[in-house]
C-alpha cells in the first residue's frame, strides 16, 4: 500500500506538471513548488521553532484561524508557520498578518517530509479538519514533534473504517491528539483502537461569531441596497446556482441580490453578464448613473475576500455548490441571523444538518423551492423567528478554540503555559 500511495503522489504531481501551461491553477500549483525546500530554508532561521498549521486550502484557514489567532494574541512571542496544498489559499492568504511565514507545502514524499520538518523543526503541528499525509505525519511522529487535528470530523464510509484501510489507520495512529467535531467522531476513533480524541466542536464557530463585530461596512452595497430591506446575499456560487438564482428573482421583483460567485475569472464574468444583463459589476459601481443604481436588481461582487462582511446586508441567504462537490460555508451566513438555502449536496456538512433540523436550514433542488422560501421570508414574523435560530445556533456552538487552547497550556507547548 505505501508503494501505491507513493506512485499516486507522484502521478498527480506528474499530471499537474503536464497541464500546467493550459491551466492555471496548475501552473500556480507546479510553479509554487519549484526550489521551495530551499526558499524556506533560506527564510526561517535556525532556532525559531515556529508552530506549524497545515490547511488544505481557504476553507480550512478559516477553521484554523480562531486557534492562530488566539495564540498570537496571549503569545505574541511564538512563531506561526502556514502551509498551504491548494494555490486557492495559498494565494489569497500568503500575506496574512497571522502567519510569521507563509509557503505551499513540498509534495509529501519521504524526502521532502525528512527535508521539511528539518528545516522548519516546529515546535508542534496542527492540521485541520480531514488532511493526513503519511509521510509527513511519520517525520513528525520520528522527531517527536506533537501532531494535533482540529476540527477533526469522520464518517462511517471512509476508508480508515474499512476492512483493507490498514495502511490509512496507521497515517492517524501518527496523530498525539485528535479535537472532534462530534461524538459520532470520537466513537469511530475509538472504534479503530484511537483513544487519543475528544469532543471539542467545530473552531470555525469561534471565528464566525466574532463576524458581526469586526465587520466592516461595504459603501457600495449600501447605495445599491437604499431603500429595500429584501435583499439576497448568494455567496460563492456556480453556474448551476446562478440559473436558479436567475429563475427566483424573475418572479420576486421587489428583491435584490448580492452576488459573490466562486469564481471570478473572466469567462464567468462573462456567463454572469449574459444571465443578469442589467447587474451592476462591483469594480465598475463609481461609474454607474444614479439611475442605473435605482433600477439595477443584481450587484456582482468580482473580487474576493469580502463574503464574509456582505452577508450583513442580507435578509436571506443562498450558499453556493449544493449541486456541485458540496456547498460553501454555510455559518458566515448563520452568525448574522437569517435563514440559508443551499443545494441538495449538503449531507458532509453537520451545520448544514444542524440548521435543517433547526428550522434555519433548507435545502432546495429546483427554482421553485427557492420563489416558494423568498415568498415565505417576505412575512417579517416568520422571517424573524428563523432569523433567530440561526444566530443563536452559532453562538451556542462557539467555545472550540478555548478549549484546544486549555490543551495546549495543560500539556505546556506554549511560551509561558
Amino acid at each position: 500500500m505505501r508503494f501505491l500511495y507513493d506512485f499516486g503522489i507522484g502521478f498527480y504531481a506528474f499530471v499537474l506538471r503536464l497541464i500546467a501551461p493550459f491551466h492555471s491553477k496548475a501552473k500556480l500549483w507546479v510553479e509554487g513548488r519549484r526550489n521551495l525546500l530551499e526558499q524556506i530554508e533560506q527564510t526561517i532561521g535556525p532556532g525559531q521553532k515556529p508552530i506549524w498549521f497545515h490547511f488544505a486550502s481557504l476553507g480550512e484557514f478559516e477553521q484554523g484561524r480562531s486557534v492562530m489567532e488566539s495564540i498570537k494574541n496571549k503569545y505574541p512571542q511564538e512563531k506561526i508557520l502556514v502551509t498551504f496544498f491548494s494555490p486557492s489559499g495559498y494565494t489569497i492568504r500568503k500575506h496574512t498578518p497571522l502567519a510569521d511565514y507563509v509557503f505551499y507545502l513540498p509534495l509529501d514524499t519521504a524526502h521532502n517530509a525528512q527535508q521539511f520538518i528539518a528545516i522548519v523543526k516546529p515546535k508542534f503541528a496542527v492540521f485541520t479538519k480531514y488532511e493526513y499525509w503519511y509521510h509527513y505525519f511519520r517525520e513528525l511522529t520520528r522527531s517527536n514533534i506533537p501532531l494535533f487535528l482540529v476540527s477533526a470530523i469522520f464518517r462511517e464510509e471512509q476508508v480508515f473504517f474499512k476492512w483493507y484501510g490498514g495502511f490509512f489507520r496507521g497515517i492517524l495512529r501518527q496523530v498525539t491528539f485528535f479535537f472532534a467535531q462530534n461524538m459520532d467522531s470520537v466513537h469511530l476513533l475509538k472504534a479503530i483502537h484511537i483513544k487519543k480524541a475528544g469532543l471539542a466542536g467545530d473552531t470555525r464557530f469561534d471565528r464566525v461569531a466574532e463576524l458581526p463585530r469586526q465587520r466592516k461596512p461595504v459603501s457600495v452595497v449600501e447605495q445599491f441596497i437604499a431603500g429595500t430591506d429584501k435583499v439576497l446575499v448568494a455567496g460563492s456560487t456556480w453556474p448551476e446556482d446562478e440559473r436558479i438564482l436567475e429563475d427566483s428573482l424573475a418572479t420576486h421583483a421587489d428583491w435584490k441580490m448580492v452576488l459573490a460567485p466562486h469564481e471570478i475569472g473572466d469567462s464567468h464574468l462573462e456567463q454572469l453578464r449574459d444571465i443578469f444583463p442589467t447587474a451592476l459589476f462591483y469594480s465598475t459601481f463609481s461609474a454607474a448613473t444614479s439611475a442605473q443604481i435605482a433600477t439595477a436588481r443584481v450587484l456582482i461582487i468580482d473580487n474576493i475576500g469580502m463574503l464574509s462582511s456582505l452577508y450583513a446586508y442580507g435578509k436571506i441567504a443562498y450558499i453556493g455548490g449544493g449541486f456541485g462537490a458540496g456547498i460553501h460555508n454555510t455559518l458566515e451566513a448563520a452568525t448574522y441571523g437569517m435563514p440559508v438555502i443551499f443545494g441538495p449536496k449538503h449531507a458532509k456538512f453537520q451545520e448544514a444538518i444542524d440548521l435543517i433540523e433547526l428550522g434555519a436550514g433548507f435545502s432546495i433542488s429546483n427554482s421553485s423551492t427557492l420563489i416558494e422560501l423568498m415568498t415565505a421570508f417576505g412575512n417579517p414574523e416568520k422571517l424573524e423567528v428563523v432569523s433567530r435560530t440561526a444566530a443563536a445556533y452559532v453562538r451556542e456552538k462557539a467555545g472550540a478554540t478555548q478549549i484546544i487552547m486549555k490543551y495546549f497550556a495543560s500539556q505546556g507547548l506554549l511560551s509561558g503555559a
